[in-house]
């Protein structure tokens, strides 16, 4: 199987074994500032490199944006891939590189390679969030990764939660849950309290919040409780509100350990129901190539035993309304 992660700066294409084993991996730029054509240009480039990439199975497509699972087609994408909102993923690759394709949203195909591969393996029902330069995720019942009736189940990181009232989010919203717990607006909120420009990756504000002592240790320990506070107790409400098996949560931003998992932890634990009191939320576990091996794992879900496979009632597309109307 083919699996293919598509940022905005980025893409990554990868042969992945059945079992979810990344076989071999390339990893070029995107070209987005030159428009949709270079784009989907460069994605069957990668591809190619790939060796024995005309035997796979299929190609798995994960990219930003609302991805219409049924048609493989994007609703809407957000500014670091311009015009890429109307991209029909399958109609495109298709005819580039001769396989069949199933594309959807990344924060759904790192949900799927951690429910298929990972963390949430076994799992009837799990929450996954990704939370890095912004916050998605998915939702699992029956062992099934939920996607909603317009494609947009699982965009935790647009919850509206009161420790971020005013400030901005990536969606030209205010408010929500992205805008106080991703790590741009982390490192953000530390600039804005201790007046040190310089400062723009998260490592950093984790480093100083270790220290014992000092006004920036100080400070990197503030932002962090409060976006990790806000993302514990935001993830609390969910469970109380869908009761899931399982938290998984992963990213760049959950990567840097204790100054960040400790107080979401808190707050997570704080804000439980009696029924899930015991849940603990619990790291992702494939690391960086979720995106790559989730990509892939779509072609499962449309194999004969799959949720979307042949003679299913999910394999049916399903006409939705225009988002814009």
């Amino acid at each position: 199987m083919v699996g293919v992660d598509v940022g905005g700066t980025k893409i990554a294409a990868g042969l992945v074994a059945p079992d979810g084993t990344l076989l071999t991996s390339v990893v070029r730029p995107t070209p987005a500032a030159r428009g949709r054509a270079a784009v989907l240009d460069a994605i069957a480039a990668a591809v190619r490199e790939l060796p024995g990439y005309e035997e796979a199975a299929g190609l798995g497509i994960g990219t930003g944006g609302v991805v219409d699972r049924a048609r493989g087609v994007v609703l809407s994408a957000n500014a670091l891939l311009p015009g890429w909102a109307g991209t029909a993923l399958g109609e495109e690759l298709t005819g580039r590189l001769g396989l069949p394709v199933a594309a959807d949203n990344d924060a759904n195909v790192f949900a799927l390679a951690e429910q298929t591969y990972g963390a949430g393996a076994g799992c009837a029902s799990a929450l996954y969030v990704s939370v890095g330069t912004g916050i998605g995720g998915g939702l699992t019942g029956g062992g099934r990764l939920v996607r909603g009736a317009h494609w947009t189940a699982g965009e935790f990181g647009h919850l509206a939660v009161p420790e971020a009232a005013g400030r901005p989010c990536n969606c030209g919203r205010t408010g929500h849950l992205e805008a106080v717990a991703a790590g741009p607006a982390i490192t953000a909120r530390f600039r804005a309290l201790t007046g040190d420009d310089s400062v723009h990756d998260l490592r950093r504000v984790a480093a100083l919040a270790e220290q014992e002592t000092g006004a920036e240790a100080e400070a990197a320990r503030t932002v962090l409780a409060e976006g990790a506070g806000a993302l514990g107790r935001a993830l609390a409400g969910l469970v109380n509100t869908v009761d899931p098996e399982r938290v998984v949560v992963g990213g760049g931003v959950a990567s840097i350990g204790a100054p960040f998992w400790e107080p979401l932890t808190a707050a997570f634990t704080a804000e439980l129901l009696p029924g899930p009191a015991g849940l603990r939320p619990v790291p992702a576990a494939l690391g960086p190539r979720a995106a790559v091996v989730g990509a892939a794992a779509l072609l499962l879900e449309d194999g004969p035993d799959g949720p979307h496979g042949p003679g299913t009632p999910e394999s049916t597309p399903v006409r939705h309304p225009d988002p814009q109307h």
